[in-house]
């Protein structure tokens, strides 16, 4: 923990009060622990497989290059698109369809749906699935909420809708822009049979798009091969529930 407090100092010191709490809680613990009942965050099995997945893209920058070092390490990832930036870079998630990563649907605007009434979550939820089947012709079938955040209605509504809710075992927390270095030896200290990965390929602490995803860049190419070392397996989601 030592070696993050000078770049926590740092940043807290250019931000608010609130804002700095906020931001020291994000870090320090994964939110997405509260909200796990009723989703799919791990699976047990006796089999060394594990699920990598991006969130918050596409991104014209980042994406393509997380793109290469996957079809370069031949390994599949599941990619939660925000409905937004499908639009914007329509051509950027087909590349992901047609490299056979799977996608999945992380909403709209990237909006924290806790206060969604069930029909504004359909709704949000719809609206990215249309245009996610007209960008890249997939038909998703897993949703990750923004931040994890939602209510018990809420998960109902959108497994009655047909899709599976996917959080996640292990957070990288490469939003924070840490050393890859250090992300890649916290994933090889708590990796599991089982886990799923979180990752981004686009935005930072404070908002969805943009920011410098150069340390996850970096951190896949490492992190893949050390634990295909360990004798771990990269598969999809879907193939991940099969095992």
């Amino acid at each position: 923990m030592t070696d993050y407090l000078p770049v926590i100092i740092k940043v807290l010191a250019g931000l608010g009060l609130v804002t700095a709490l906020v931001w020291c809680f994000c870090i320090f613990f994964d939110q997405a622990v509260l909200n796990r009942r009723g989703t799919l965050y791990r699976v047990k099995t006796p089999q060394k497989k594990i699920a990598l997945t991006f969130d918050d893209g596409p991104s014209p920058l980042w994406t393509p290059k997380i793109l290469d070092e996957l079809r370069t390490l031949k390994v599949k990832a599941t990619f939660f698109m925000i409905g937004h930036h499908v639009r914007e870079y329509p051509q950027i998630a087909r590349r992901v369809a047609e490299e056979g990563h799977t996608i999945g649907n992380h909403g709209y605007a990237h909006s924290v749906l806790i206060y969604y009434t069930p029909a504004e979550i359909e709704e949000e939820i719809k609206y990215t699935e249309f245009v996610i089947k007209e960008a890249t012709g997939q038909t998703t079938q897993y949703f990750r909420p923004p931040k994890a955040w939602l209510q018990k209605e809420i998960k109902e509504k959108i497994k009655s809708m047909g899709y599976q809710v996917v959080l996640w075992s292990l957070n990288s927390k490469d939003w924070v822009a840490f050393n890859y270095r250090r992300t890649v030896k916290y994933v090889e200290r708590n990796i599991k049979n089982g886990d799923i990965l979180l990752f981004h390929d686009s935005g930072n602490v404070l908002k969805a798009e943009g920011g410098d995803r150069s340390q996850t860049v970096l951190a896949i190419p490492l992190i893949v091969k050390s634990l295909q070392e360990k004798g771990f397996e990269f598969v999809s989601i879907k193939e991940l529930l099969n095992a």
